[in-house]
């Protein structure tokens, strides 16, 4: 069962997918999970799909939305500004609390790529967030960038890029930036993004970025729990990247690295990183009463 929302996040309206697990009876309210899309995807992508089908298994509500700019959500096409997304984030995890299937005190959030930064940064600086769940995520832009952006010849071509979006910029001009020359994904794994993925983005999107460090308050989140996890191997976002908000983290966090799988974990079906969620969650966030 599912219900198509709309709401008012900076006033843009956003929109999103709240699914319920069977069995619900009328009046019941259940811990609940906001499901972030990756970078320029939307709520239908593989990966909000299976997690929220996840979520709703297990007895949770769960709602995917669109980020401003993306899906059908209202905003500037591609205009993907990572503390933009944390206030939409915010503005969804309001919104939820007060819908009427919704525990509102037990409301966790779930994102992958981008949108685990975004996840991780929300939970560290707002404490109405009760649980975290990052999937192949990221915590300082500058040090994903130069892994992804690797040999010197990369590293040159994406300074150029940088300095020649800061000159347009003070010059008052906009630079539009393709998006595998900001964030290289193989050919082969391209399959995995979502159908209407944005394909070019504002350079101001790049600037966001490359500052966006969820390592400076992924420390916050404690004592509420954290969940990371990451591809062992990972060709998109560099695996080390989950490693150190692990390392910058309070407890209770734990951190599984995930062999024979890439960037895209809940795309590839790994009943592994099924099995860890749904024990993790047993733990740390049940949806029994009693917790």
């Amino acid at each position: 069962m599912e219900e198509r929302v709309q709401w008012k996040s900076a006033g843009l309206g956003l929109s999103g997918i709240i699914e319920f697990p069977e069995g619900m009876k009328r009046g019941e309210r259940r811990p609940a999970f906001l499901v972030l899309h990756g970078f320029g995807s939307n709520k239908d992508n593989s990966t909000s799909r299976t997690v929220t089908r996840i979520f709703t298994s297990l007895g949770y509500v769960a709602l995917r939305f669109d980020m401003r700019g993306c899906g059908e959500s209202e905003g500037e096409r591609g205009r993907v500004i990572c503390l933009e997304q944390v206030a939409d984030t915010s503005s969804a995890l309001e919104f939820i609390s007060h819908h009427d299937s919704v525990d509102g005190k037990h409301i966790g959030v779930f994102g992958h790529s981008f949108g685990a930064a975004v996840a991780v940064y929300a939970a560290g600086t707002d404490k109405r967030i009760a649980a975290c769940i990052s999937s192949s995520g990221w915590g300082h832009g500058e040090k994903k960038f130069r892994k992804q952006h690797a040999s010197p010849e990369a590293w040159q071509r994406f300074s150029v890029m940088m300095e020649e979006g800061r000159r347009r910029a003070k010059r008052g001009e906009r630079m539009m930036v393709p998006r595998f020359e900001i964030v290289p994904i193989r050919p082969e794994l391209r399959g995995n993004l979502a159908p209407g993925s944005i394909l070019e983005f504002p350079f101001e999107v790049v600037e966001s970025m490359y500052a966006f460090t969820a390592n400076e308050v992924v420390g916050k989140i404690a004592p509420r729990p954290l969940l990371l996890l990451h591809p062992s191997n990972d060709t998109v976002t560099p695996t080390e990247q989950s490693i150190d908000l692990f390392q910058h983290a309070g407890q209770p966090t734990d951190l599984h690295l995930f062999a024979e799988v890439d960037h895209f974990l809940f795309s590839e079906n790994n009943p592994m990183v099924h099995t860890v969620v749904r024990d993790w969650l047993g733990r740390y966030f049940p949806v029994s009463p009693g917790r």
